[in-house]
């Protein structure tokens, strides 16, 4: 009972000073890929970089002192992270107090919603998500995620579009015009220097490396080159009517945003009074506020469009610095061909305090000290609303933290216990969101790390926090002049693992439909991205209605005597049929949803061949038969004999057995016509069925093919 609530005592048997030298190495050496990986995922998220490293503190030795693989390591993971932002950019600016306080309530729906099945021993329900529509969500996903940080590669600012595809072409469009080459060089140097080391030798902390040394170099060429500024000393007279435009339009959409809130108050009293005409008005009002914000909102982007777009150029002759546009004839000689650009975010623009960027964008400031313990705030509301997504993210993340466990357990010959696992997770999740953490999952690449390192229990993983926590209370002030563009080129070198061609020829050699679902849900979340749930709904429901199709139209073969001397399907290998016994194999459980199908099949040979004597039903392939199941079944052994048909049974097994001996139904078969095997069947039918026969070689006990 103790082993099963404290599964980490079952390391402590013969745990030694040698086992932890190499547990402490393995973690620290996991620590050295997990702190840059951690930031790079948590901006994937929508979060503030340093919230990666909240992620990074906590989980990762929870859900390995109460998980079941000694190995996983348990963080933020690209994924769950791009799950998240998609969940939650509906509801809130990313980067937001909002938008954060929704994150960390997800980790914690997750982790309740992992630990719960767990404890139900519910493990099996992630078996809804197909392997064919991962394979497809995953590919797609990585292409999403490796497109996303395009932006951050070259430098530009652009407006989320309603579909990640339009938002692409939006930033390919800037990229073209606008490109900062010092950001695009910083992304090149980290790819290379990651790819280089990785060739050379993957034991080297690349990540690590290409993160000290681009951050190094933007500190000592001042990388970073932000102003604040009064937009009177921006010379530019459609720059101050674009502001302007911009700071009304958003005021307005703050206005528009504050009414709804008061019209949805409304629209929840009518509700709670039953009354009908107020809650008519209240949505009206609600949906007419709606269509003014997205008019607003529309507006806004054109007048932030435009102010980004502008390029300035800073002139120092005269008593003050001033700016102005780069092809203004009114700029004199500029002792800096610097150029810089208005920032411009969601927010109202401050005319005496205007930021100007004219270097790259770095992490900047990360809080020292850890994170502050405390509850979500819980809004049942949003958790309403976030409810659909928990599930999904609960779902992928375990399935990405199991199949790594299983393929590591298969190296170390280690038990694992799934459910044990999603307990392992839940908790990291739940006790995660408690240090501002949001949803988190097994790491692939970590856990590699971790297996190379020989890591021999998931003390490793403390280690892993250890360092974590060594880094947020001393080392914080050295991450600030850590350029985004690394950051965005560590997540895209950590995706390109995800990308797997090869799983959509396997599908499609399996089952070509599973290859046509894959394919489906690939193409369905590109399109409907950033709303991925849609494309992993997309498949679910596909493949359910495969199986129901299938369920609902099993194969159901007539066999015949092959050359190896079994039983086989005569059509697949071009076997003759006896002319006067017909063994039907029907494959499948035989319930309501597929009942009559078989009492079609065999209504059907009986049209067809008029000279039909006998029919065996072979039920080694009916696995169970219910209510339905067994009507139809009457039905059919009346049906056939009253034709002067005889039937039997071949194969039956216990369960099935079971309801025959618990309903009329064996009354009406016969003990006598249910044999055990095919080939005592063909012995106790075949004289009477061949009497007068005209068949010089019957094709069940002799090889007949079709000429």
């Amino acid at each position: 009972m103790i082993k099963m609530f404290f599964p980490f005592i079952e390391w402590l048997k013969d745990y030694n000073v040698e086992k932890l030298k190499i547990d402490s190495l393995s973690g620290l050496t996991v620590a050295l890929v997990l702190i840059p990986q951690s930031m790079a995922y948590a901006q994937l998220a929508g979060m503030p970089a340093y919230y990666g490293l909240y992620a990074s503190f906590l989980p990762p030795i929870i859900a390995s002192l109460f998980g079941s693989s000694r190995q996983l390591a348990t963080g933020p993971v690209a994924v769950v992270s791009l799950m998240t932002a998609a969940s939650l950019e509906p509801l809130a600016t990313a980067g937001s107090e909002g938008y954060i306080a929704y994150a960390i309530l997800l980790a914690l729906m997750v982790g309740i919603f992992q630990l719960s099945l767990g404890v139900l021993r519910l493990g099996v329900v992630v078996n809804f998500l197909s392997h064919p529509v991962v394979n497809g969500f995953t590919n797609a996903a990585a292409i999403i995620i490796a497109s996303s940080q395009l932006s951050k590669m070259f430098g530009v600012y652009v407006d989320k579009a309603e579909h990640h595809y339009e938002t692409i072409y939006r930033v390919c469009e800037a990229a073209v015009h606008y490109t900062h080459w010092p950001t695009l060089f910083m992304g090149v140097l980290a790819f290379g220097v990651m790819y280089g080391l990785k060739r050379i030798n993957p034991r080297i902390p690349n990540v690590l490396v290409a993160v000290a040394l681009t951050t190094t170099i933007s500190w000592a060429i001042g990388f970073q080159q932000d102003k604040m500024v009064d937009l009177k000393t921006i010379k530019s007279p459609q720059a101050h009517e674009m502001a302007a435009g911009f700071n009304h339009t958003v005021a307005a959409i703050q206005a528009a945003t504050e009414e709804r809130t008061r019209y949805m108050k409304l629209l929840d009293e009518a509700k709670t009074r039953h009354d009908e005409v107020a809650r008519l008005e209240a949505q009206h009002a609600i949906n007419l506020a709606n269509h003014k914000i997205d008019e607003l909102k529309e507006d806004a982007h054109v007048f932030r469009k435009g102010l980004r777009d502008m390029q300035f150029l800073a002139d120092d002759t005269g008593a003050e610095k001033n700016f102005y546009l780069k092809d203004d004839p009114a700029l004199k000689d500029s002792a800096d061909d610097r150029i810089w650009r208005i920032k411009v975010g969601n927010t109202l623009l401050d005319p005496q305090n205007l930021k100007l960027s004219g270097g790259g964008a770095v992490v900047g400031t990360v809080p020292k000290g850890l994170p502050a313990f405390s509850m979500p705030q819980i809004n049942l509301k949003i958790m309403l609303h976030l409810f659909p997504y928990a599930a999904i993210i609960s779902l992928l993340g375990f399935m990405e933290a199991i199949s790594i466990a299983k393929a590591m357990a298969a190296k170390t010959g280690q038990r694992l216990d799934p459910n044990q696992e999603l307990i392992g997770q839940g908790l990291a999740n739940i006790l995660g969101a408690t240090s501002k953490s949001y949803p988190v999952s097994g790491s692939f690449s970590r856990s590699a790390v971790n297996l190379q390192a020989g890591a021999m229990t998931g003390l490793s993983s403390a280690f892993t926090s250890l360092a974590v926590v060594i880094v947020l209370l001393f080392f914080t002030p050295l991450l600030y002049h850590l350029p985004q563009a690394v950051l965005a080129a560590v997540i895209m070198m950590a995706v390109i693992g995800l990308i797997n061609v090869s799983g959509f020829i396997h599908a499609w050699k399996v089952q070509w439909y599973d290859g046509a679902i894959s394919i489906i849900s690939f193409i369905a979340t590109l399109v409907f991205a950033p709303h991925l749930d849609r494309g992993i709904m997309v498949g679910v429901l596909l493949s359910l209605g495969v199986f129901l199709y299938k369920s609902m139209r099993p194969t159901v073969t007539s066999l015949s005597r092959h050359e190896d001397d079994a039983m086989r399907d005569a059509v697949v290998h071009g076997l003759q049929q006896c002319e006067y016994i017909d063994m039907v194999r029907f494959e499948g459980p035989l319930f309501f949803a597929n009942a009559s199908y078989l009492e079609e099949q065999i209504s059907d040979r009986m049209m067809q061949r008029k000279s039909l004597k006998h029919i065996i039903i072979v039920c080694n392939a009916i696995s169970d038969i219910d209510a339905s199941g067994e009507e139809v079944l009457s039905l059919v052994v009346e049906n056939v004999r009253s034709a002067g048909v005889g039937i039997s049974f071949t194969g039956v097994n216990e369960s099935v057995m079971k309801v025959f001996k618990r309903t009329h139904l064996m009354a009406l078969i016969r003990p006598e016509n249910i044999y055990p095997t095919m080939e005592r069947a063909i012995c106790a039918v075949h004289e009477q069925a061949h009497k007068d026969s005209k068949e010089a070689s019957c094709p069940l006990t002799t090889v007949c093919h079709i000429a």
